[in-house]
């Protein structure tokens, strides 16, 4: 027993994904990298906790609480939350004073907090109170639309919504995509050609950098405890 996700996908367009853990016998797990943010939510031995966790520019080493159960809801590239500086969050956070069970405190007030199945209600709160926002420019350019100001502009203000350059997000994005597929049997070699690697040297240090695992030890399941994806069930 490690940890048990599960997750689903949303119609919401400002959230990615909405997952549920539960946490036994394990106290530490490998943390791969993440191009987006989330709000976890969670109960350990009668206490309860809330968090803003931010985007993760690399794999790392996170501690997990004993017998915890989990709500998180992982939101959309472009989706901003008002009181942070978006820069600031990457490989961080921010613990959220005051959590109870059946709520927590954001951003000046207390919300209700959610469960798996009614997850964008709060969502739909957080954006008609403008706690959730976007830079309009960023979302059309994630639309694919042509935008009246410069690159660079558009540049400076897709890092400052998200936190990290366009660039950054398409390689970690690749990366974890590299490691879903060598978990369903892909291999190396298979991997390198449908998501344009170079060769599989270049696919190596991606997953090592961002996964934190090897390509042989995603295919043959000795992930150990890694929090790859939600969809992911993962177990020590």
């Amino acid at each position: 027993m490690g940890l048990l996700f599960e997750t689903r996908t949303s119609a919401s367009p400002w959230v990615s994904t909405v997952w549920t853990c539960r946490s036994a016998q394990v106290s530490e797990m490998t943390s791969v990298a993440s191009e987006t943010w989330g709000l976890v939510l969670w109960e350990e031995r009668g206490s309860a906790h809330a968090a803003v966790v931010g985007p993760e520019s690399r794999t790392a080493r996170a501690p997990v609480p004993q017998d915890a159960s989990f709500v998180g809801i992982q939101f959309a590239v472009g989706a901003s939350l008002r009181m942070s500086d978006m820069v600031s969050l990457v490989d961080g956070g921010i613990a959220l004073p005051d959590a109870r069970p059946r709520s927590f405190w954001l951003d000046g007030r207390r919300w209700p907090t959610p469960r798996v199945d009614d997850a964008e209600l709060l969502v739909d709160r957080l954006v008609r109170h403008e706690v959730l926002v976007r830079d309009p420019v960023v979302s059309e350019m994630l639309r694919g639309r042509r935008s009246n100001v410069s690159p660079r502009t558009v540049e400076r203000r897709f890092r400052a919504a998200t936190g990290m350059t366009r660039g950054s997000i398409a390689q970690i994005e690749r990366a974890r995509a590299a490691a879903e597929l060598l978990t369903a049997g892909a291999t190396a070699g298979e991997v390198v050609e449908r998501l344009d690697f170079y060769d599989e040297p270049h696919l190596a240090r991606a997953l090592r950098r961002y996964i934190g695992r090897s390509a042989q030890q995603l295919r043959s399941g000795s992930v150990g405890t890694i929090a790859l994806d939600p969809d992911h069930r993962t177990t020590s």
